[in-house]
């Protein structure tokens, strides 16, 4: 049988099989260890990006290969018709690291945020008359299915798309007074991340998660926190709510939890779990080659002290940047997800300047360059990156700094 692939770049091949959704970096990536990758052409790239903080424990790491070896091995899928062991053992090892209750596991962040849509819902069935609403935030990032769409702050996302489906409502972030004012007798749930992650890493302002329990509490509403980028122990703790002292009655968790192998959750404690059999399902979801991911990758960040570690790091990230890259922009974030606000409206440049200096690191927008790293990472990476950075914005803020561009 001869290749299907005709002749040419793989860009070109790309373009031809693939729908146009990705805007993608001009990178071919083959192989990965650790913090580290390798393109097409044998070079070899510090990564900064982690899959968007997927890669908790970067690239193959021997622990996480050897259980899906041995999962795959073993049994691969069932379904959810019957019991597998990998999926309860891995549903009580979510309940001792922060909030305790029972688990519902899908495939990705999107499909987590949608299950807690759906429970938030029934429940307002069952406790508030009937009330379906849930309010969101304004730069707020939920997931890329058309509900996760309409429960996102961001109308790019949606103007393709319109109509939207009813039943959100977004009000600015960090904004106790514009919540309080959207409650109605329709409302039934307030959807927050802890951290934006997609807005350009906006943490929650100190007291405000604490407001919006209080509100919460009082008004009867159920507080799901979506822990789908924060989660996993990547801001120093192991939900970003931890470090606010705040608990959430419904959580969500994807991204980092299979250390690169799809799988999400959504937990919920006693006073939301309202589901019943037949009220939700996923054939994939919490399949035990997942599972096994999954636990394997909570053992090494258990006995790492990987936590930990991604706090003690986070701060001496932040310490370094604020001497070596304060003459273009301001560090933001918690723990090893970090944002460096930039002076001028030259974050894409930077991306590409720094990849082409070895270096993985995300843009968003004209002024954010995001990182968010494996948790693996010790000082020595950090050292490396900020140097690639700080030598890419030297070098593209020189022009700005001659005299002749000063009296231009």
């Amino acid at each position: 049988m001869t290749d299907p692939m005709l002749p040419g770049t793989i860009s070109q091949d790309e373009s031809r099989y693939l729908m146009h959704t990705f805007r993608r970096q001009p990178l071919e990536l083959v192989r990965g260890e650790g913090a580290r990758v390798w393109d097409a052409d044998g070079n070899r790239l510090l990564d900064f990006v982690g899959g968007i903080a997927v890669n908790v424990l970067g690239h193959a790491h021997p622990a996480v290969v050897r259980a899906i070896a041995k999962q795959a091995a073993t049994l691969i899928h069932t379904s959810n018709l019957y019991y597998t062991r990998p999926q309860v053992e891995l549903a009580a090892r979510l309940n001792a690291v922060g909030l305790e209750g029972r688990c519902f596991f899908g495939n990705s962040g999107a499909e987590a945020n949608e299950a807690a849509v759906k429970l938030a819902r029934k429940w307002g069935k069952l406790n508030r008359d009937g009330a379906f609403e849930v309010i969101s935030a304004m730069g707020s990032f939920h997931g890329r299915t058309l509900a996760m769409v309409a429960a996102t702050g961001q109308p790019k996302y949606q103007a393709p798309y319109a109509p939207m489906p009813d039943g959100f409502r977004h009000v600015p972030f960090n904004d106790i007074d514009a919540l309080r004012a959207a409650v109605t007798e329709r409302t039934v749930a307030i959807l927050l991340e802890p951290i934006q992650g997609e807005a350009g890493v906006i943490p929650a302002a100190q007291g405000y998660l604490r407001a919006v329990r209080d509100l919460c509490d009082g008004e009867n509403l159920l507080l799901v926190f979506d822990e789908i980028q924060t989660g996993m122990g990547r801001t120093g703790d192991f939900y970003a709510f931890q470090g606010y002292g705040v608990v959430p009655d419904v959580v969500t968790l994807a991204k980092g939890l299979g250390g690169g192998v799809p799988i999400g959750v959504c937990i919920a404690a006693r006073r939301a779990d309202v589901f019943e059999p037949g009220d939700h399902g996923s054939t994939f979801g919490g399949n035990p080659l997942a599972c096994a991911a999954a636990l394997a990758t909570l053992g090494v960040i258990e006995e790492e002290g990987l936590v930990a570690s991604a706090a003690a790091v986070g701060l001496y990230f932040e310490r370094q940047a604020a001497t070596r890259l304060a003459p273009f922009g301001a560090t933001r974030g918690r723990g090893l997800m970090q944002a460096l606000v930039l002076n001028d409206p030259i974050a894409q440049e930077t991306q590409a300047a720094a990849l082409h200096r070895g270096l993985i690191v995300n843009a968003i927008g004209d002024r954010v360059l995001r990182l968010v790293p494996p948790l693996t990472i010790g000082e020595p990476e950090i050292d490396e990156a900020i140097h690639v950075i700080e030598v890419c914005l030297d070098e593209l803020t020189a022009h700005a700094r001659t005299p002749e561009a000063s009296e231009a």
